[in-house]
């Protein structure tokens, strides 16, 4: 089995820190990056951390994944609500699937209520800040580690 983790990022996440500290606070992507780096190798598991402002870039990842990866942590962005290619490459891939996001989308505007990742995704991750990459992490190492019977 493969120990390694897609983190994919969509659009605008290179600019965290900056952009709209009020609801993503100031961490930026690097540090969660060099959080996400500490925790993966922590749990014997290797990442490939990548962000993209880019559609079709977000979705050649996803096949990418489907020869490296046991599994796949994303933050689509602004994706998340409109990407039909997306959500299709997300079904190509087997293993699991964590959505993830920032702040709290249910408590914002309606817009951001409805997920087409949602609909693929094994599990999904709101609302926890830049901390919730770390935790993403953490589930998905369970997800993919055999339980041994005792």
């Amino acid at each position: 089995m493969s120990k390694k983790i897609f983190i994919l990022n969509g659009p605008n996440l290179n600019l965290l820190g900056q952009r709209e500290p009020s609801i993503y606070g100031t961490t930026t992507l690097q540090d969660i990056k060099d959080r996400c780096i500490a925790k993966s190798n922590s749990l014997g598991f290797d990442i490939e951390f990548r962000q993209t402002n880019f559609e079709g870039e977000l979705v050649e990842s996803v096949h990418q994944a489907r020869e490296e990866a046991c599994g796949i942590i994303i933050n689509p962005a602004a994706y998340t609500f409109t990407s039909i290619a997306l959500m299709d490459a997300l079904k190509t891939f087997d293993p699991p699937k964590i959505e993830l996001h920032i702040s709290n989308v249910h408590a914002r505007e309606s817009i951001y209520h409805h997920s087409l990742i949602s609909r693929v995704a094994t599990a999904i991750l709101i609302g926890f800040g830049a901390a919730g990459y770390e935790l993403a992490i953490q589930a998905m190492v369970g997800m993919v580690t055999p339980v041994e019977a005792s």
